[in-house]
C-alpha cells in the first residue's frame, strides 16, 4: 500500500525535485518508504506503507532488464497464483512483493492482463522502449487516481494536492460543484477543477510518445436482475455466497504486519469478523468507537459481537474537538465532500492505527445485497406511476406553493416527479429540491431530469425502462460507492496510515451477487435476505433483528453548540456570500430554523461549511498546509 505520483513530459528531461515535491504531499499515505525513478520524458514516485515483503518490496520496481518500471498503490490478493503462472512463462522475480507481478504481467499481456488481478489498486507503468505510460484503476475505485495536463506535461497522482502542488491553481469546474451541492460528493470522472479528472473505476489509460491518450474499460459492475435465471436455485446461491465470501475474507487476511477489523455491531462488519474468526488460529483484533449520545452509540452491539467471536476487542467513547478536527479532514479529503460519516471513519481509523496497520471492513454489503432504506423507498414510490401525471403535477404545484421546509413538502414533491429515478434522486440527495431552490442561487442548481443525470452519471444509470429497484441498486454500487463511500474510507484511513480492505467488495463476490435476483435480496421492506440465509447462522441473535443505525454523528447538536460560531463565521462571511452560491435570505431563514430546533438542517449546514473550508484550503500556499 502506498501513494503514487509522477508525470510525463512531452519534451525535455523531468527533474527529480518535481516528483519528490508531489510525493511529499502524500507522506501520510506511505510513511515507511519513498522511491523515485526519473528517466528522459518520465518521472515516477511513490510513498510506501509497508504491508507485504517488508524487506525487498521497495518501489519503483522493474522487469529483468530495467526497461519497464512500475509504481503501485494497493494490494493484489492473488499475486502468489499469478507469480507462479508468470514464472512458468519464463519471468524471473527479484522480490517477494505483489508489485513485481504487475510489471511481468504487463510484459506478458499488456492491458489485457489487468483482468487477472483480484485486489484494490492503482498503478503506473513506464515502458521505455515504447515510450508509453500506462495507468490503471481497480474495479470499484477503492484507490484514487487523478490526472491532468498542464504546461506541456501529463501529471498523475493518488491525491489531487500532489498535482496542484507543482502546477499551481486550476480553473474551478462549476458543473462538478453543482453536483456536490446536490449529492454531497463529486462523482467520477469529475474533480473540482476543469483540467483535472479521475480515472474511472475498472479502466486503464495509455499515453503514447506523441502525447495522445487511449482509454479502455476492462470491467463493469454487474447490473442487478429482477428474477432468477433459468436453472438457478436459492440453495445454489446460498452455497456460492458462503464459499466466495469466506474466500474473499481469507485473501484479505494476508499481511506481514498486525491486522484487525472494524466492528460496528452491524450485519456486514460482524459477518466479516465472523469469517475472520473461523479462519484464524488466534483471536481477531477488533476496533469500535461510540458516542455519549445514545442514539448514535453502537458500542453495545459491537460488544455483543466481540464476545460472541472471542475477539481481542478495543473500544472507545469519542469526544472529538470538532473545531480542530474538521479542517484536518478537509485537507485530507482533497475536494468538497459532505458525508459526515467521514468523522467517525477518521476517528476509528486513528484508533485502530495505534495497534494495527491493516483493518478489514464491511463496506459493500448494502450496495450488492439490498440493505439501504433508499431501496425500499424507491420500491414503494413505484406506485406513484399509477397516479396520472396531471394529478402528480398538481402535487408538485401544491408543494411549490407552500414554505420550502413545510412538513410533508418533500414527500409531495417527490411523488410529483415523472420517473422512478428522479423520485429516487429526490429522496436520496442532500435535502430536498424545494429546500435547495430556496437556499441556492438558480445558477447553482442542477437539472434532475433523467436525461441530464444519465449524461452526468454515464455508466451508472440503467435505461429508463428498468425496474426502480435495479436502477437504484446499480447507481449505489457504481457512482455513489466510488464517489462517496470509498472516497471516505480511503482518505480517512490513509490520513492515519492505515490500510482498509473490504471483502464484500471482492469483484468475484460482486459477480455472484449480480447473478442473484432482487426478489431474493429484498422483500417487504427488509434487505440482505439471501445474505442472511447464507451467513446469518454465524451471528448472535441480538444482531439479526436490530435496526440499522449507520455511522452517525450528533451534528445537529454541534451546530447549536460547539460549531455554531464556526459555522456562522464561515457561512455569513463576505468571502463566502460573494461567491453567489447561496441566497443570504434563504441561508438566514435556514440557520434560524435550525438554531430554534424547529427543524434539523445540519446536512445543509455541513454541506456549505465543508465547501467554504475547501475554498479556503485552496487559497493557502502548500507549505502552510
Amino acid at each position: 500500500m502506498c501513494g503514487i505520483a509522477g508525470y510525463l513530459l512531452e519534451s525535455g528531461t523531468p527533474l527529480e525535485p518535481t516528483v519528490r515535491k508531489m510525493c511529499d504531499q502524500i507522506r501520510h499515505r506511505g510513511p515507511d518508504d519513498e522511491g523515485i525513478r526519473t528517466e528522459p520524458f518520465c518521472g515516477l514516485g511513490m510513498r510506501r506503507l509497508s504491508i507485504i515483503d517488508l524487506a525487498t518490496g521497495h518501489q519503483p520496481i522493474s522487469n529483468e532488464d530495467g526497461t519497464v518500471w512500475v509504481v503501485f498503490n494497493g494490494e493484489i490478493y492473488n499475486f502468489h497464483e499469478l507469480r507462479e503462472w508468470l514464472e512458468k512463462r519464463g519471468h524471473r522475480f527479484a522480490t517477494h512483493s505483489d508489485t513485481e507481478v504487475l510489471v511481468h504481467l504487463y510484459e506478458e499481456e499488456g492491458t489485457e492482463g489487468i483482468q487477472r488481478l483480484r485486489g484494490m489498486f492503482t498503478f503506473a507503468i513506464w515502458d521505455r522502449p515504447r515510450q508509453k505510460l500506462t495507468l490503471a484503476r481497480d474495479r470499484f475505485g477503492k484507490k484514487p487516481l487523478y490526472y491532468a495536463r498542464s504546461n506541456g506535461a501529463f501529471y498523475f497522482a493518488s491525491e489531487l494536492k500532489c498535482i496542484t502542488a507543482v502546477t499551481g491553481p486550476f480553473d474551478l469546474d462549476t458543473q462538478a460543484l453543482r453536483l456536490y451541492l446536490k449529492f454531497g460528493y463529486i462523482p467520477d470522472p469529475y474533480s473540482p477543477f476543469r483540467q483535472v479528472k479521475k480515472l474511472r473505476p475498472g479502466s486503464w489509460m495509455e499515453i503514447g510518445p506523441d502525447g495522445q491518450t487511449r482509454e479502455g474499460q476492462y470491467w463493469r459492475v454487474p447490473e442487478p436482475i429482477e428474477h432468477a435465471p433459468p436453472g438457478m436455485t436459492r440453495q445454489d446461491a446460498i452455497e456460492e455466497i458462503r464459499r466466495t465470501f469466506d474466500e474473499a475474507v481469507k485473501m484479505r487476511m494476508i499481511a506481514d504486519v498486525p491486522l484487525g477489523a472494524f466492528l460496528s455491531g452491524g450485519i456486514d462488519s460482524s459477518l466479516v469478523v465472523a469469517s475472520m474468526a473461523r479462519q484464524s488460529s488466534s483471536p481477531i483484533r477488533t476496533f469500535s468507537i461510540g458516542w455519549k449520545e445514545e442514539r448514535f452509540n453502537e458500542l453495545p452491539y459491537a460488544s455483543v459481537a466481540a464476545k460472541f467471536y472471542n475477539t481481542k476487542h478495543h473500544e472507545m467513547i469519542v469526544e472529538p474537538d470538532a473545531i480542530q478536527l474538521i479542517p484536518k479532514l478537509v485537507h485530507y479529503l482533497d475536494e468538497p465532500f459532505a458525508d459526515v460519516s467521514a468523522i467517525p471513519t477518521y476517528l476509528v481509523s486513528k484508533f485502530a492505527a495505534e495497534s494495527v496497520k491493516v483493518a478489514l471492513s464491511g463496506d459493500g454489503g448494502d450496495e450488492f445485497f439490498g440493505g439501504y432504506d433508499s431501496f425500499f423507498m424507491t420500491d414503494q414510490f413505484r406506485y406513484a406511476d399509477r397516479i396520472p401525471q396531471i394529478f402528480r403535477g398538481m402535487l408538485g404545484a401544491v408543494a411549490n406553493a407552500r414554505p420550502a421546509y413545510a412538513k410533508g413538502n418533500s414527500f409531495l414533491y417527490t411523488l410529483s416527479r415523472p420517473t422512478s429515478m428522479e423520485r429516487y434522486f429526490e429522496y436520496g440527495c442532500i435535502g430536498s429540491h424545494l429546500g435547495r431552490a430556496s437556499l441556492f442561487e438558480k445558477d447553482w442548481l442542477i437539472d434532475s431530469d433523467f436525461s441530464t443525470l444519465s449524461e452526468v452519471f454515464d455508466g451508472a444509470m440503467l435505461p429508463e425502462g428498468r425496474d426502480p429497484l435495479s436502477q437504484a441498486m446499480h447507481f449505489e454500487a457504481t457512482a455513489k460507492l466510488t464517489g462517496d463511500i470509498l472516497t471516505k474510507v480511503d482518505r480517512m484511513s490513509m490520513a492515519n496510515s492505515l490500510e482498509v480492505r473490504s471483502p464484500m467488495l471482492d469483484h468475484v463476490l460482486a459477480e455472484v451477487a449480480g447473478r442473484i435476483p432482487n426478489e431474493w435480496k429484498t422483500n417487504n421492506g427488509k434487505g440482505k435476505l439471501i445474505l442472511l440465509e447464507a451467513l446469518g447462522d454465524r451471528l448472535p441473535p441480538e444482531l439479526l433483528n436490530r435496526r440499522k443505525m449507520g455511522f452517525g454523528v450528533p451534528l445537529g447538536d454541534w451546530f447549536r453548540g460547539p460549531l455554531r460560531e464556526m459555522m456562522r463565521d464561515h457561512l455569513f462571511s463576505d468571502r463566502f456570500l460573494s461567491r453567489g452560491i447561496v441566497s443570504r435570505t434563504g441561508l438566514e431563514a435556514m440557520v434560524a430554523e435550525h438554531e430554534s430546533t424547529r427543524r434539523d438542517h445540519s446536512t445543509y449546514l455541513w454541506l456549505l461549511l465543508m465547501l467554504d473550508l475547501w475554498f479556503r484550503e485552496q487559497s493557502q500556499p502548500t507549505a502552510q498546509r
